[in-house]
């Protein structure tokens, strides 16, 4: 039977508690400029450059969320250069999750965002 679903992911959702905080700091961690002012409630779409979409959720404004966080990671971002990315994040003084960790092909560590969800930062 031919499945009517697309082989292909069109947008991670990403919930949290604070819709205003979390576009801040989703905004400095990929250098994107944001003016706090026109965000509102409930969702705000991330600036990406490829097919995937990533949307804040934060609900409707009657609503609010309890997110404890996973420990494992949503997803990831790509970087060309782990020590780079990752001084940048130090920079940042975001909660670094993990260290680097470096494989022959790919290196990677992770980050919490301000509602505790562990995101990837990868190469390869």
């Amino acid at each position: 039977m031919k499945s009517p679903i697309q082989n292909r992911v069109h947008t991670i959702f990403i919930h949290v508690s604070n819709l205003e905080r979390s576009v801040e700091w989703y905004c400095n961690l990929l250098g994107q400029d944001h003016d706090l002012s026109t965000v509102k409630r409930p969702v705000y779409n991330l600036q990406v450059n490829s097919q995937v979409g990533i949307t804040l959720d934060a609900g409707p404004d009657d609503t609010s969320k309890h997110l404890g966080g996973l420990d494992h990671p949503l997803f990831n971002f790509h970087t060309d250069d782990i020590d780079e990315a990752y001084d940048y994040i130090k920079q940042l003084n975001y909660d670094i999750d993990s260290e680097i960790i470096r494989f022959e092909d790919l290196s990677f560590f992770t980050v919490r965002d301000p509602d505790q969800n562990v995101i990837m930062i990868c190469t390869g």
